[in-house]
């Protein structure tokens, strides 16, 4: 049977799922994030009503976006840094955002069977990286994703971002703290980090910081401190600490959390973790408005006539690549 067709069967009404899900049901928080993702228009417009129902019960979470190229040592950083919350009595989500990829869906689908405990903690969520035809999309699912999560009780969202590049972007864009994971004996060029990415850092983590490696972790974390001083400063004031770890011994993360609570206190006591919130909601409005206006453009019919009309009289050089824009863009606003 068609998927539609067996969730149209079996639908709960929007205002049931909400009301489950709030009451810290993951199976109706499962469920929900379901719809998010899903591109049909009656799943859509039930996420929708879910979404809005969620919103009075979600902002009360740090967001703390993880990243860090394969071999950094992410999913067991993620497991040991996510137990260790659970520890301390908070309820831990784990999401993914893999722009760079609409086939593999994101690492986390591998990293589900790797943190093992963290999946069997009743106080984790863990959940795959929704699937996407453009980065844009991939990001809004996943925002959605945090305020279900937050409205379900979740206090700390992990937002882990698999590729190097585009996720990271669209990571920092919707998280409150940014952890940069990295590891010592490997230059910038073959870890693929990029120097925008350290620049978006609000900590870095030398992992993997054990047995023989503990020299060359404590030479990486104070090369890594001295070229932070080299950045501009951040508009909040805040100075990114370089702080050593390994996840496999536990080593190094009640410090690491110390330090996100340090900044979230100082950020918040500033007005600068508020006011980030809404210069990231301001930035989705405009993201998401664009999107739109270029689906509606795009599947335009008259559009697509004019277009292949376009690439034809470009090709023998009849006009500009200007022109031929004006030109489509005018007949779109005329019969839009």
């Amino acid at each position: 049977m068609h998927a539609a067709g067996r969730f149209k069967r079996s639908r709960i009404p929007p205002e049931e799922l909400t009301a489950k899900l709030c009451a810290g049901d993951t199976v109706a928080l499962s469920r929900a994030i379901t719809l998010v993702e899903s591109t049909h228009p009656e799943h859509q417009a039930d996420a929708q009503a879910i979404i809005e129902g969620c919103l009075p019960h979600a902002n009360r979470s740090v967001r703390i976006g993880i990243t860090g190229v394969p071999g950094a040592g992410k999913s067991t950083f993620i497991e040991a840094f996510g137990k260790y919350l659970t520890g301390l009595g908070k309820k831990v989500a784990v999401l993914a955002v893999d722009p760079s990829s609409t086939l593999s869906k994101g690492s986390i689908l591998g990293d589900k069977t790797r943190m093992e405990e963290l999946v069997r903690d009743p106080d984790a969520f863990i959940r795959p990286s929704p699937s996407g035809a453009s980065p844009g999309g991939v990001a809004r699912k996943t925002r959605e994703t945090i305020i279900l999560c937050e409205a379900c009780g979740f206090d700390s969202i992990i937002v882990e971002t698999v590729g190097v590049g585009q996720g990271e972007i669209a990571v920092h864009g919707m998280v409150d703290f940014f952890l940069l994971l990295k590891i010592a004996g490997a230059g910038d060029e073959l870890q693929g980090i990029k120097r925008g990415i350290v620049e978006m850092a609000d900590a870095i983590v030398i992992n993997k910081a054990d047995g023989e490696n503990i020299r060359a972790a404590r030479k990486a974390r104070n090369e890594f401190s001295r070229a932070l001083h080299l950045f501009p400063p951040k508009e909040n004031g805040w100075v990114p600490r370089v702080l050593m770890a390994s996840a496999v011994e536990k080593n190094g993360i009640p410090e690491i959390w110390e330090l996100i609570q340090d900044y979230v206190t100082v950020n918040t006591e500033n007005g600068h973790f508020a006011g980030k919130r809404t210069a990231q909601n301001r930035y989705w409005l405009i993201q998401t408005i664009e999107e739109r206006l270029k689906a509606r453009f795009y599947e335009d019919g008259q559009i697509k006539k004019l277009l292949e009309e376009a690439f034809s009289d470009l090709e023998h050089n009849k006009t500009t690549p200007f022109k031929a824009a004006d030109r489509l863009l005018r007949n779109w606003k005329r019969n839009s």
